[in-house]
């Protein structure tokens, strides 16, 4: 190699180096802030699409935003549900899972949950610009409940509510709304370990979760759920329920966050 491409060659190096350890240190301000936190690079296809003007922050409470996202979730989420269903709601099931959905996510992540104390959020992606949502997840703190109908011996938080509009699929964004909840779990309220219910049949969901790092630690085929029929009515349908868990690391973070409100 000649001086001259050692030079261009050192020179590439270090501006990389520069560039990586700027995003790094961006990516640990608090997802509280509610700071758009400059996004790493998605690899393949998805990267070809990504959307623009993306922001990922946290609800908060704010009644609407938990409306906004509510009602988003009825049709990205209810719409198309794995095993069966329709792929557009009437406007009698529209109206009744709105409704719910609200009420859900009002119970969840509203202003009921204590301030001082918060370890109950839901995080949403949406335009930076327009105000769309483009997805959602939420995750609290509390007792993971096992088939036999006893729980984990202490409450962890559980991620929930994960849903992407469809036209945004398939552009990383879930990917980067499990990643948001896991930098909320770990960084802000110093737990180790985060778990999730999926259904099996929902096989691009277990995908996602299993190249994320989670693995099932028991599965309950006594579970049933709700699904959309073409005549508009609701069904209650049987499911097998995964539960998935994954170790996100510890440190001192774990220990503080135990024992120091958030808020």
């Amino acid at each position: 190699m000649s001086l001259l491409h050692r030079y261009h060659h050192h020179h590439f190096i270090m501006i990389s180096t520069l560039i990586i350890t700027n995003l790094l240190f961006l990516s640990q301000l608090k997802l509280a802030q509610g700071l758009t936190i400059p996004q790493l690079p998605i690899f393949g296809i998805g990267a070809l699409f990504r959307p623009r003007n993306m922001v990922f922050r946290p609800t908060r409470g704010d009644d609407t935003d938990l409306i906004d996202s509510a009602k988003f979730f009825t049709t990205a989420f209810w719409a198309g549900k794995s095993g069966g269903g329709v792929n557009k709601l009437s406007d009698v099931q529209s109206r009744s899972l709105s409704r719910q959905q609200i009420a859900e996510f009002r119970k969840r992540y509203g202003p009921a949950v204590s301030s001082r104390d918060r370890r109950s959020e839901l995080i949403i992606c949406q335009n930076g610009k327009t105000g769309e949502v483009m997805g959602c997840a939420g995750v609290e703190v509390c007792r993971v409940e096992t088939p036999n109908g006893k729980s984990a011996q202490a409450p962890a938080p559980l991620m929930s509510n994960l849903a992407v509009g469809k036209k945004f699929r398939r552009k990383g964004i879930a990917e980067d709304l499990v990643k948001a909840v896991e930098d909320l779990v770990r960084k802000e309220w110093g737990y180790d370990d985060c778990y999730l219910f999926v259904e099996e049949r929902n096989s691009p969901g277990v995908k996602l979760y299993r190249k994320l790092g989670y693995k099932v630690e028991w599965s309950d085929d006594t579970a049933t759920t709700l699904i959309p029929k073409p005549n508009g009515s609701m069904a209650t349908s049987p499911t097998v329920l995964l539960s998935m868990k994954k170790s996100l690391g510890g440190g001192l973070g774990s220990f503080l966050g135990r024992i120091l409100p958030f808020g």
